[in-house]
């Protein structure tokens, strides 16, 4: 199916992507957990100043292997000034969520708008939501509002919309365990069926993918526990991508390098049509260690070799994407 793409919207995928059409951006929007890290690390708080500084180092060192950053405009926009002139992302969401309300309810940044994010230089709007299909209607029906007034936004001012759906348990068990594993499959794919609809408005799906590589079996991120055979885990990837006629990216979500690239490889096996990745902290979590005890000059010189390295990984792996364009009904010729 193909969706026509206003100038707007085409500019900004065009922006965020490299010449084959293919989203190989890094993601640096990370704000309460980062703090967190730094700080358990440190062995005491971190001032802001710290998140600025530890973004901008990223942002400076892995665009030049990158295709865009996603930023947060809390601690992210000094560094969205390094970027080597690649595609600018900016997150719209507060971080985390309020735990003590059911649900994982999501909330937008108080002194933001698209307007003012596109002000300050976004290419694309990017948005998290927690969502599962299981939860409660009346919660997921307040989470679909929600998306379509952002949608709405981002139409009005013609600016592409990433949603980043992230699953979790309404039993609240443990997401890195088995009985987790066995229903990710149905969150993964609902979750991409449902805002593929066109009354959302979103753009590109940034996805998780739809197995926990742990509990695949003959994988090297295997541990032990089956949740999956090899060829069932191909197959859910198989189905997950089938669910939308949307491009999608998926999300590296705190995985080690060597994990998300067996990730990709797995998803390239499968035969899937995925349209990148926003990958994160499985090019530069550990760094932290790095920034948190040797100071920045450390941490830098670390990006520039190990960061790099990791990142490199990813865009190898990446030869397997496809471009968007077919999707969106795009011509190479109009993207020059």
């Amino acid at each position: 199916m193909s969706t026509k793409l206003t100038p707007g919207k085409l500019a900004g995928l065009k922006a965020v992507s490299d010449e084959r059409g293919v989203i190989a951006a890094a993601a640096m929007d990370q704000r309460g957990s980062l703090k967190k890290a730094l700080a358990k690390e440190k062995g005491a708080d971190v001032p802001d100043s710290a998140l600025e500084e530890f973004k901008s180092l990223v942002t400076e060192v892995l665009t030049k292997h990158a295709s865009a950053i996603l930023l947060d405009p809390e601690y992210g926009l000094p560094a969205s000034k390094r970027r080597n002139g690649k595609g600018l992302l900016l997150a719209y969401e507060k971080t985390g969520y309020d735990a003590t309300l059911p649900g994982r309810l999501p909330d937008l940044l108080d002194v933001w708008s698209v307007r003012r994010l596109k002000e300050a230089g976004a290419d694309c709007i990017k948005i998290l939501l927690y969502y599962t299909p299981f939860e409660k209607p009346s919660i997921n029906d307040h989470k679909h509002a929600w998306v379509e007034r952002i949608g709405d936004e981002c139409r009005a001012h013609d600016i592409p919309f990433f949603l980043e759906t992230v699953g979790y348990d309404v039993h609240g068990e443990d997401e890195k365990g088995l009985a987790y594993a066995k229903r990710k499959p149905e969150i993964v794919t609902g979750s991409m069926e449902e805002f593929g609809k066109e009354r959302y408005g979103v753009d590109v799906l940034k996805v998780e993918v739809p197995v926990q590589m742990e509990y695949v079996e003959g994988t090297k991120a295997f541990k032990g526990q089956k949740a999956y055979t090899r060829a069932e885990a191909l197959e859910h990837f198989r189905t997950a991508a089938s669910s939308t006629h949307k491009p999608f990216i998926y999300l590296s979500a705190g995985v080690s390098n060597p994990v998300f690239i067996e990730t990709l490889e797995l998803a390239a096996e499968s035969g899937t049509s995925f349209n990148g990745v926003l990958c994160g902290r499985a090019t530069w979590k550990d760094g932290i260690p790095v920034y948190a005890k040797q100071g920045a000059k450390a941490f830098e010189e670390w990006l520039n070799t190990e960061g790099v390295k990791n990142i490199e990984n990813v865009n190898r792996a990446l030869k397997a994407a496809h471009s968007w364009f077919d999707k969106l009904g795009v011509k190479a010729e109009a993207l020059v």
